[in-house]
């Protein structure tokens, strides 16, 4: 292959590679799920092949490029609109700490060891498991974790509500796509009627409606209809 016919190789690789990456957005590099992953590898394969192979034309590895690209936006269009199919192309969250106790086949769910799961805790600024209420191995790999109140960081809000007798230490999602999280409302020590109860209050006549909602740190209910999300 001739240096000037490299260079362009490179050159229209690249400009495609940018463009696409920017339609499709920041997801595929904040959030590394496993559809990202895998769909990052292939996009790389297929524009090095095309940049360093002269028996694929140019025409084709172009396409080639966009149709991956047409397939992997088609997923996440799913993934937005399905809750189910993001269990299957994303996975779930996996609580790994509860209460303060290592859940140990979660732990084993994830590939995680007490090694790493520790200097994962220290590195966010907890040194001991007992510190931690809710330790949850996010999808995109990351440790989300929730210490017990009275090692949280005092801020002037938590002054301002300490009259409060319903605090809870940090906001929590109740619903999502119009789906009612009852773990999480049996975490806060609340149940449906409750929730029931403040939607109808807030207007809301069903569950369904809610785009996403979550109990805020003093007691009350973020709600977010969907409606109102449509509008935007």
């Amino acid at each position: 292959m001739a240096a000037s016919q490299l260079l362009l190789r490179i050159a229209i690789a690249f400009v495609v590679l940018f463009v696409l990456a920017r339609i499709m957005g920041r997801k595929e590099i904040s959030q590394m799920t496993f559809f990202n992953f895998v769909s990052a590898i292939a996009i790389g394969s297929i524009a090095a092949n095309f940049a360093m192979n002269s028996n694929v034309s140019i025409v084709n590895g172009v396409l080639a490029l966009i149709g991956w690209t047409v397939f992997t936006l088609a997923i996440a269009f799913i993934d937005i609109k399905s809750k189910k199919a993001r269990k299957v192309t994303t996975g779930e969250p996996i609580i790994v700490i509860k209460e303060g106790k290592v859940m140990e086949n979660s732990l084993r769910s994830t590939r995680l060891d007490m090694d790493t799961l520790n200097s994962i805790l220290r590195q966010k600024g907890y040194f001991s498991i007992k510190d931690v209420q809710y330790a949850i191995f996010e999808t995109s790999g990351q440790l989300s974790v929730m210490p017990y109140e009275h090692k949280m960081p005092y801020t002037k809000e938590d002054a301002s509500v300490k009259s409060n007798p319903y605090i809870y230490p940090t906001s929590t999602e109740v619903i999502s796509d119009g789906v009612i999280n009852n773990m999480n409302l049996s975490r806060l020590n609340l149940d449906t009627n409750w929730l029931n109860q403040q939607l109808k209050n807030a207007g809301v006549t069903d569950a369904s409606e809610v785009f996403y909602a979550e109990v805020q740190k003093d007691g009350t209910l973020y709600i977010d209809n969907i409606d109102d999300n449509m509008m935007h």
